[in-house]
């Protein structure tokens, strides 16, 4: 298993964050390795909420399996994946009076024959630059 962290303070509340990351169809506005989002149910938002997602990473492309398990209005999503790669996600986010830390946490579990705990030792700090720089360009999509 591979758990990276990344978090970027914000300067805006969390519930101005949350209107957008709420919305999982704009998630491949801001994530680079989201290619497309392709929803499983009818239903957008919200626990239970299932969708595939087409991921891109260098040459690798792959279906993230995903169900939305967790849903706090302005502070929590989290996420399962039950593609290839297993594991959990998790936004949270936390007021810090005006502005806001949102933080990205991932729990993955990388098949043998990408490497098992190796690959997923390799994959981590490219994982975690990526999506710091996801976040990064998430928080130029605010307000």
């Amino acid at each position: 298993m591979s758990t990276i962290r990344v978090a970027i303070d914000v300067s805006q509340s969390p519930g101005v964050v949350w209107e957008e990351l709420r919305h999982i169809e704009h998630h491949v506005n801001w994530m680079s390795d989201a290619v497309r989002i392709d929803f499983a149910t009818d239903q957008r938002e919200g626990v239970g909420t299932s969708f595939d997602c087409v991921t891109k990473i260098g040459p690798m492309v792959l279906v993230d399996k995903m169900t939305i398990t967790s849903w706090i209005e302005n502070s929590t999503m989290d996420v399962s994946h039950q593609g290839l790669v297993k594991g959990r996600g998790s936004f949270t986010l936390s007021s810090r009076g005006t502005r806001t830390l949102i933080s990205w946490r991932e729990e993955l579990f990388f098949p043998w024959w990408m490497g098992g705990s190796v690959g997923a030792f390799v994959a981590s700090p490219v994982l975690a630059s990526l999506w710091r720089k996801n976040l990064r360009k998430f928080a130029t999509t605010l307000p």
